[in-house]
């Protein structure tokens, strides 16, 4: 066990300076595109979706927060939402570059997602526009009071730096407890718990995949690359995860059941692609 540990710790600070210069590059591209990239979905209108998922794709510090707190203000609609909750794929494209995943693979996962956004996004504007109808903006709404839920201002440097520590430390955790369930049970067990009941991985992915963290993509991610499971619970998982964007939806919109539909039509919209594409056998 002892080997194993040592093992995690070995293979997760050979990620740290690969996670490093990943954040870099990307908070500097962030810095360049940001605002334009809100800009822009703010101005989409009807075809908010398509925006939504393509810039959602995108890692930018906040977005799906931003997007939050636009459809609070009704500056979206709740179909761009979820566009952009569902490409989002926060620490997934770091982590899959520190992996050297190969670049084929990486962009077929992330035309996934963004396919995926688009099409679900105009579903659910279709069958849940009613929703953002229901509840008009705020009278006391103030697109500029309200904050981004991020630390973007902290510096490109210091945001690399920070990201990196976070990240680090929850690959070792997660590296270090998939080692000790491999020692205990035996990666057959473990796959097994996956794979025997076919769309069991689906609804679990997807539920760790609501977890409002950035631990949420990291343990999907780094259990995907493990082989524990397979494309479909990866992506029900990733599909899920919106980062802070649910934390900042439930905090700035007063209206709990509408908060509660929301995320309960992204877990089942999730869930059902997962269970699609593992039943279709499509590989990545």
């Amino acid at each position: 066990m002892i080997e194993a540990l040592l093992e995690a710790l070995t293979d997760s600070l050979k990620l740290i300076p690969f996670l490093f210069l990943t954040y870099l590059a990307m908070g500097i591209l962030e810095r360049a595109a940001s605002d334009k990239s809100k800009r822009i979905i703010k101005e989409a209108g009807v075809i908010g979706p398509i925006w939504g998922a393509l810039l959602g794709a995108f890692p930018q510090c906040g977005f799906s927060a931003a997007a939050s707190n636009f459809y609070v203000g009704r500056i979206i609609t709740l179909g761009t939402l979820i566009a952009i909750y569902m490409s989002t794929s926060d620490e997934m494209l770091p982590i899959f570059l520190s992996e050297k995943v190969a670049g084929g693979t990486i962009l077929k996962i992330i035309a996934a997602k963004i396919v995926i956004g688009i099409i679900s996004g105009f579903l659910v504007e279709i069958f849940f526009g009613w929703l953002a109808k229901k509840h008009k903006k705020p009278k006391d709404f103030d697109e500029k009071s309200h904050a981004e839920h991020c630390n973007c201002g902290a510096g490109v440097l210091m945001n690399a730096i920070g990201h990196t520590l976070q990240v680090f430390f929850f690959i070792l955790i997660i590296s270090a407890v998939i080692s000790v369930l491999i020692y205990c049970v035996g990666e057959g067990a473990i796959y097994s718990f996956f794979s025997d009941i076919p769309v069991l991985g689906n609804f679990v992915a997807a539920l760790v995949g609501l977890i409002p963290n950035c631990a949420a993509s990291v343990v999907i991610t780094q259990l995907y690359l493990d082989g524990i499971i397979g494309p479909g619970p990866m992506i029900s998982g990733l599909l899920c995860s919106a980062g802070v964007g649910l934390l900042v939806l439930f905090k700035e919109n007063k209206h709990i059941k509408e908060n509660v539909t929301i995320v309960a039509i992204l877990y089942v919209v999730s869930v059902a692609w997962g269970v699609l594409i593992e039943l279709a056998g499509v590989t990545f």
